[in-house]
């Protein structure tokens, strides 16, 4: 198995080094090495060398990918059932842009994802670079480091040393997360997939927690929710007076002070909210505010509730809900950012 996943890695950098693009050929090795390194999971649990904290992680990784086939329809294919350990702390690091007077993000094409509203370096100091690079050409921009990402079923994808540093909810999620990826993605629109792949990540968990008998556990995650939302419903209103602003017909010297005022009420306003919960969350929302970075968030979480509610719609009967969502269009809701 590992053979063929590096045989498949070596074909991929074949066919992007043709395309003579320094870009993509980081993308190729970074993908070569991910799955160079990846052990199936039986293997490491029955390695002696392994640590115990480890080898609880990935236990209940097995018990959640499980989860996910039979209780959440998810693919059952090779995905999330071999490990590979990067040595840093994430796996890719993504850079967002948007024009310094729009929240519509600029986005990439490429051969197989399509058009996305990010750009992603498996090394922090390209995607600092290009971030630069952005910024000097006049964009608002963002990096954020990535735990996981998906191939979208055209690789084992591993479960990595990158997921395993937050709590066990946060790893259940991920896997979730990054295995919706594989049941519904809309070329050229970031927002759907992964505000799809982020609902189904709640509704898994959810339904994770109650099987598992873990009530705190459950509130706890509900207390999160809730104050995600909350969250959200802030920088959504934001949101609206940044794009009338932009809409406006002031010139830039008034525009650029009233939205420099407009993000820094914001950032005010989101570390009031997370003080008075009392959650911890250092360093949230990743950086300073500007239309990048609200961009960013809005790819995962502004469209949720549409999700949301169309789950409800289906009396929370997940094949129904797959059966819709994959009806929908999210473009409308993007145009709007």
């Amino acid at each position: 198995m590992p053979h063929q996943r590096s045989s498949r890695a070596v074909v991929l950098i074949a066919v992007v080094l043709s395309q003579s693009a320094c870009y993509y050929a980081q993308a190729a090795r970074g993908q070569y090495d991910v799955l160079r390194r990846s052990e199936p999971i039986d293997e490491v649990l029955a390695a002696d060398s392994t640590p115990d904290e480890l080898a609880r992680q990935l236990a209940l990784v097995q018990e959640a990918r499980q989860f996910a086939v039979d209780e959440l329809l998810l693919p059952d294919n090779d995905s999330y059932r071999s490990y590979a350990d990067l040595g840093r702390d994430y796996v890719v690091w993504n850079v967002f842009a948007a024009p310094e007077f729009s929240l519509q993000a600029r986005t990439w094409c490429f051969p197989v994802a399509g058009c996305v509203a990010y750009r992603g370096y498996f090394d922090e100091q390209d995607a600092r670079r290009k971030a630069a690079q952005l910024q000097d050409a006049g964009f608002d921009v963002a990096v954020g480091g990535v735990p996981a990402y998906s191939t979208l079923g055209r690789f084992d994808d591993p479960v990595l040393n990158t997921m395993l540093h937050w709590q066990d909810t946060d790893l259940v999620a991920t896997i979730f997360h990054e295995l919706a990826h594989q049941v519904l993605y809309i070329k050229d629109d970031t927002a759907f997939n992964e505000s799809f792949a982020t609902a189904v990540a709640d509704i898994g968990l959810e339904r994770w927690l109650r099987r598992q008998g873990e009530s705190s556990e459950f509130d706890a995650y509900q207390e999160r929710r809730r104050l995600r939302e909350e969250l959200v419903a802030i920088i959504r209103d934001a949101s609206a007076e940044l794009e009338a602003l932009y809409d406006s017909p002031v010139d830039e010297d008034t525009m650029r002070a009233a939205k420099d005022a407009r993000l820094r009420r914001l950032a005010d306003d989101l570390q009031a909210k997370l003080a008075a919960s009392g959650v911890d969350s250092p360093g949230w929302p990743g950086g300073p505010l500007n239309n990048a970075r609200i961009a960013s968030i809005g790819l995962y979480e502004l469209d949720l509730g549409r999700f949301r509610a169309l789950y409800e719609e289906c009396g929370r009967e997940l094949e129904c809900f797959y059966d819709r969502a994959s009806s929908l269009r999210l473009s409308e809701s993007s145009s709007r950012r």
